[in-house]
């Protein structure tokens, strides 16, 4: 079992030092849903959502927030992003809508939480922009699916 690195021996929370550490290319995917009724995304595909373009705004905010991680979980790194791009797309055997993150940058640290955070703030939005015609709405399956670079090389989840 590996050790948690933000433990301290005595069990405190501690910000790990990545000052040693070499800077590399490294990345992270993830993903996550929102499930709804079908005629809750008939309406975001036609764009009748009261609240305006319900995906475009999503698209967004999981930018904005992948770029504010580290003002929301409390011991990871700010980070210098060189992308982050948030896809959207339909699947109606949810239905719903499926929501994936990919994050970059070459430094010291990972970006898993960052891609994380993108998916989790862009299904909220999603949640919030349609809340209006189905308050039943289901978030979900938010979840690391690759990472690349670091130390611990890279990691692809098992289907």
């Amino acid at each position: 079992m590996a050790e948690l690195s933000h433990l301290g021996a005595s069990g405190e929370a501690n910000m790990v030092d990545v000052g040693d550490k070499a800077e590399t290319s490294r990345s992270a995917t993830a993903e996550g849903f929102v499930r709804m009724r079908p005629e809750t995304l008939a309406l975001i595909r036609e764009g009748n959502a009261k609240k305006g373009d319900v995906i475009g705004t999503a698209r967004l905010a999981g930018i904005m927030a992948a770029k504010k991680t580290s003002d929301l979980i409390p011991l990871c790194h700010p980070l210098m992003l060189t992308k982050v791009a948030v896809e959207i797309a339909e699947d109606e055997a949810l239905p719903g809508l499926r929501v994936t993150a990919t994050a970059k940058l070459s430094g010291k640290t990972g970006v898993e939480m960052e891609a994380l955070t993108a998916v989790s703030v862009a299904c909220l939005t999603i949640y919030d922009m349609a809340k209006a015609a189905d308050k039943a709405m289901e978030i979900g399956g938010i979840r690391l699916r690759e990472k690349t670079g670091g130390k611990s090389g890279t990691y692809r989840l098992k289907d």
